[in-house]
């Protein structure tokens, strides 16, 4: 991995599922960029034209602080709509997807779980496996789906679970995590919430003990191509 690309469906999801990961990443001279596709926070007003234009621009600021903690040389936002991605047409929203595959050329993508319960991180993954279908001159070389506390445990159906099968040891890393997500005014929760730093930490702990060490991130290997 040298050139990696996040597509994550909200500010602060780029750091959630892989924020120890990343900083780890970057700290071997790796390079890492966030894309955000939805413009968070419009979802919580009563209708999407009623919300705070500041509020939207401050969230973007805090993105940006978070993710230089983190360690992204770059995040971009695409503004879609916040919890209403299911409300347009796909292939609009591949064809974002495959703009900045197109700008950046990963040899490697993370992005969320495809049984995810929030509609928008579905969506993000099917339109990153879509753009990234291996045809042609393909940059893509392996693909990861990162689990999004407060959304993957949430989906009780269990039709298409999060089974991690790739694990990364943040032992030295968590903590970047946690001080990124303190960034974020609007999404900062208190404990028992599953995105407050307590559980954050718990979260990194169970997933450490699964293969041995302190702390760590999983992850699903979708796709690897040597």
């Amino acid at each position: 991995m040298k050139n990696i690309l996040v597509f994550a469906a909200h500010p602060d999801d780029e750091l959630l599922g892989l924020g120890g990961t990343i900083r780890r990443l970057a700290n071997e001279g790796v390079i890492v960029r966030a894309v955000v596709m939805a413009e968070g926070l419009t979802s919580r007003a009563k209708s999407r034209d009623k919300a705070d234009k500041k509020e939207l621009l401050e969230l973007q600021k805090d993105a940006k602080k978070a993710s230089n903690i983190i360690g992204y040389k770059s995040i971009d936002f695409c503004g879609l709509p916040d919890n209403r991605m299911d409300g347009l047409e796909l292939l609009d929203v591949v064809k974002i997807v495959s703009k900045y595959v197109e700008k950046y050329k990963p040899d490697t993508i993370f992005t969320h779980h495809h049984g995810d319960l929030n509609i928008d991180h579905r969506i993000t993954c099917e339109a990153v496996l879509t753009a990234c279908r291996p045809v042609g001159n393909y940059s893509v070389r392996r693909i990861f789906a990162f689990e999004t506390p407060s959304s993957s445990e949430w989906n009780y159906n269990y039709s298409e679970p999060f089974k991690p099968n790739v694990f990364f040891d943040v032992t030295e890393t968590i903590e970047a995590k946690i001080k990124g997500m303190k960034c974020y005014k609007t999404e900062t929760t208190l404990p028992p919430h599953p995105r407050s730093a307590d559980a954050l930490i718990a979260l990194g702990k169970y997933r450490g003990s699964n293969v041995g060490f302190a702390m760590a991130e999983a992850f699903e290997l979708l796709r690897e191509i040597y």
